[in-house]
């Protein structure tokens, strides 16, 4: 029988008593849907046997998928999905990004047309030598984080379009990589002309609930449109500084099985980079398109 109940934290909430080798009925499925939208996070535990054929099935029920420009990443015979993980192979060679997700971000902002939502699997979770897990996720809640702004931050906003650029994420990603870690390398002009940046609104309107969403992010939000670099820099920050606050953030402490789901569209996330090998996290991603963003009214 699936339970919902809210995670410790000011959101997200964890979804029990779902195998999803097992398609769930429409009912079960708009229960799910519905969580998600409410919650902004869902985490669906106790999926150690999930197939990827099973999270690719599960995943497009959502959606179109979207595939990884980094194609050398995606899982063999299933280009739907992402590999994350520090893991190599025997002669080393990385088997997934695992760099991903080391600043504050929103999945694919830098597309015409953005992610919906991303499901990642824990196939495997470090932990420390006391058997705690490490490499947490966080979550910040960009409905929340609007919610608290001044009215006169908000109207100063609301005409405002952010350029959101892969350039911009991967090189603030590669940036900040340890020494020594597989997984990123140097890309040419033309891999970053595959992908040119996008223009959406700063606050837009979540297309299923209709609520205002700051939508913006330290990651991937290269400037704002009619303002100079300097002054989108600090607006920027400001507006980080802001989102990423106690009260507005969930930190997941992964277990095994985990299939977390996350609503793109009003959350930003951020990866804990406090592991190395042979403490192992290897993880999978798919992630479904959304719609273009459309300004708050």
């Amino acid at each position: 029988m699936l339970t919902i109940e809210r995670l410790s934290g000011p959101f997200g909430a964890e979804i029990t008593g779902l195998d999803l080798n097992t398609e769930p009925d429409a009912a079960t499925f708009d229960e799910i849907v519905e969580a998600l939208h409410r919650h902004a996070v869902i985490c669906i535990r106790g999926q150690q046997l999930l197939t990827p054929e099973k999270h690719i099935a599960f995943s497009k029920r959502f959606g179109e998928l979207e595939v990884h420009v980094q194609s050398s990443f995606n899982l063999n015979g299933y280009p739907e999905i992402y590999c994350i993980t520090n893991c190599v192979d025997e002669k080393g060679n990385a088997l997934g990004l695992a760099e991903a997700g080391r600043v504050w971000h929103t999945d694919l902002s830098y597309m015409q047309e953005p992610s919906r939502c991303s499901l990642l699997h824990a196939l495997e979770v470090p932990a420390d030598e006391d058997g705690n897990p490490l490499g947490d996720t966080l979550f910040a809640s960009c409905t929340m984080a609007y919610e608290a702004l001044a009215d006169e931050m908000k109207a100063r906003l609301r005409p405002l379009k952010a350029i959101h650029s892969y350039r911009q994420v991967y090189g603030r990603i590669k940036a900040k990589s340890k020494p020594g870690r597989q997984g990123l390398k140097d890309l040419t002009e033309e891999d970053f002309q595959k992908v040119p940046p996008a223009v959406h609104p700063a606050i837009i309107a979540h297309p299923h609930t209709a609520a205002p969403i700051l939508f913006c992010d330290f990651g991937t939000t290269e400037s704002f449109v009619g303002m100079s670099q300097d002054e989108s820099d600090t607006l920027l920050e400001e507006l980080t500084a802001h989102t990423v606050r106690s009260e507005f953030v969930y930190t997941h402490k992964w277990q095994g099985g985990d299939l977390m789901i996350w609503d793109n569209i009003q959350t930003q996330h951020f990866a804990v980079d406090d592991y190395w090998l042979p403490q192992r996290r290897r993880m999978q991603r798919t992630t479904v398109k959304g719609p273009a963003p459309r300004a708050a009214g």
